[in-house]
């Protein structure tokens, strides 16, 4: 039989894999990106910022698994619109998920570098990130469940780091450092702050790409959706409140690694707490950069599969079972936006994906209730319609502040949706898919 024949997915996965899946796809978030928030917001701006940000998720998420137990595919938010609007739903669903889920990993590369470059300086930041890109690569083409299992161990490593460092760091949390220059830029701040909150959370959605490798959909999604988002939640808040007690927060904004220089303030540099916390922060990076990984090729492959990206991205090692074109252009992809961007720009451009992804996928909720009333929906969210429009209204809150606060960023983002759509109409391909 050829590698290079079509075969399905293989389901093995459980909900203990999807909570790691999901918590992991995340965690890195609560390692790095957000304290760039500070820097446009100050602690308190932030801190009304992230809770805006985690109403919103919370509600996206109760009403997102409705469609991901409802339409258990790996193509995800792709699926849903395509399924309620037709071609230029799925399309501009599938590229704004294929942004973010292609965009976040160079991030997470880049805060790997630094984090090794930390401890070992005369490791540069992008020999470290080109690394990551090769070696988890090849872990996510053995299989999805020998993926799931390196999943489910390091973020159980990443959660009980960060439970370990806020232990450390709050006896030493201080209401009056945490207040001290508490909003410099006002309300802008606050909505100029929305990216780096939204990084946070950033890509929990992720879990519904693995839909088709999962025993049961029907009935272990929505566990490992709400489990994770509340694991999630709790970290957030908690790694953010009591690092802006420990320094002024001028100190951390611009960094990569700010919860090791906030436990070197706070114990010294040289203790060996502070190293070995460096070290261990690997976990939560590599956990959220190999569940992107598995994002973004499910996404790639999900994309290919239905006619929108060119067919051999869709196809599947029949040993292995895991999509390998889809993961090797994909790392490709990392490793060009690795050489042309920074951090925030980064985090700004995933931000971007996937706020609109949010909006057309609440979008394909209301349309779908409409159109398809006896569709199957094994978890139906809670309070409808208040859930799914609360987090749509928020949704485009965020999108127009950071439209408004990244006028260029954006301009490249939505020119390239235009360029997509164009060359999709131009070839007929709307037609056909339709």
């Amino acid at each position: 039989m050829s590698t290079d024949q079509v075969v399905a997915l293989k389901k093995v996965l459980k909900p203990i894999h999807l909570w790691a899946i999901a918590v992991g796809l995340v965690i890195s978030g609560e390692y790095f990106g957000w304290n760039y928030g500070w820097g446009v917001s100050g602690t308190i701006g932030f801190l009304i910022a992230t809770l805006l940000v985690t109403i919103m998720y919370v509600t996206f998420i109760f009403s997102f698994t409705e469609l991901t137990t409802s339409i258990p595919q790996a193509g995800g938010p792709f699926s849903y619109a395509h399924r309620a609007f037709g071609w230029w739903g799925g399309l501009i669903a599938g590229y704004a998920t294929l942004i973010e889920f292609l965009i976040t990993p160079p991030a997470i590369a880049f805060a790997l570098g630094s984090y090794a470059h930390f401890l070992y300086p005369d490791i540069t930041v992008l020999e470290t990130a080109f690394a990551c890109y090769v070696i988890f690569i090849a872990i996510n083409m053995f299989g999805i469940k020998e993926s799931a299992l390196f999943s489910l161990i390091v973020t159980l490593l990443a959660v009980g780091e960060l439970l370990l460092y806020v232990g450390i760091v709050a006896p030493h949390f201080s209401y009056e450092t945490f207040v001290t220059d508490p909003m410099p830029f006002g309300w802008q701040g606050v909505f100029a702050a929305l990216p780096f909150a939204i990084w946070f959370y950033l890509a929990i959605e992720g879990v519904a790409m693995v839909a088709e490798e999962v025993e049961d959909p029907k009935r272990t999604i929505s566990r490992g959706y709400i489990y994770g988002i509340l694991t999630l939640v709790i970290l957030a808040l908690a790694v953010m409140i009591f690092t802006g007690g420990v320094t002024n927060w001028k100190f951390l904004s611009t960094i990569d690694y700010p919860l090791p220089a906030a436990l070197g303030i706070v114990l010294g540099r040289d203790s060996s707490w502070t190293q070995l916390f460096a070290s261990l922060g690997l976990f939560g990076l590599i956990a959220s950069f190999h569940g992107t990984i598995i994002g973004f090729s499910r996404q790639i492959f999900a994309l290919a599969r239905s006619g929108y990206l060119p067919s051999f991205l869709g196809q599947v090692n029949s040993k292995f079972q895991t999509p390998h074109w889809a993961l090797l252009t994909g790392g490709i992809i990392g490793c060009v936006a690795l050489s042309l961007g920074t951090t925030d720009q980064v985090i700004i451009i995933a931000a971007l994906g996937a706020v609109v992804m949010y909006i057309i996928s609440m979008a394909a909720l209301f349309a779908l209730r409409k159109k398809e009333p006896h569709l199957e929906r094994p978890f139906v969210v809670p309070a409808y319609p208040y859930f799914p429009a609360l987090a749509l209204l928020l949704s485009a809150i965020c999108l127009i502040a950071i439209v408004y606060y990244n006028l260029v960023l954006s301009l490249w983002f939505f020119g390239g949706l235009i360029i997509v759509v164009g060359i999709f109409v131009a070839s007929g391909k709307h037609k056909i898919l339709n």
